[in-house]
């Protein structure tokens, strides 16, 4: 059965950046080889199963995902639209340093993540005594992702 929307569809995959970097997986091995499983030790390394066509993932997964039948290993490559966006310098906001201290009660730090209201997640990445900018891209803005992928079970 090829994949088409509205097929629920279980795969493995391995997120790779342009340098080779992996950022993501589902596969156990791979993120222990690769550091990941470190970082994250709560996390559980499974197929991920979606619903081909709803949004649960970046629309050039699932249109890599489209045609491939149960038993396919594949390997695309997405380019930034269709993944996380382009890299912006409006997601980019600057506060004013006393006005953030006062909100937090302390003042952010460079590399630290701050919420928004709107429950968006930002990167600071300058602080002085007048401002503090804050990096709201999502972190892989601007990327070009290169996903291994192997579909497991296709479902109408």
């Amino acid at each position: 059965m090829s994949i088409t929307d509205g097929n629920t569809v279980t795969f493995e995959y391995t997120g790779r950046l342009d340098d080779g970097t992996v950022f993501d997986t589902s596969r156990e091995d791979v993120a222990a080889e690769e550091g990941l499983a470190d970082a994250q030790p709560e996390r559980d390394y499974d197929p991920l199963t979606v619903e081909v066509g709803a949004g649960a993932v970046i629309e050039g997964m699932e249109d890599g995902l489209r045609g491939l039948s149960a038993g396919d290993a594949e390997t695309f490559e997405i380019p930034p639209e269709e993944a996380y966006g382009e890299w912006s310098e409006e997601a980019v906001q600057e506060f004013e340093t006393d006005e953030l201290r006062g909100m937090l009660g302390e003042t952010p730090e460079e590399g630290a993540y701050l919420q928004a209201q709107n429950g968006q997640q930002g990167e600071v990445v300058h602080v002085d005594e007048e401002t503090v900018r804050v990096d709201f891209n999502p972190e892989l803005a601007g990327e070009t992702l290169t996903f291994e992928v192997e579909v497991v079970d296709v479902e109408d």
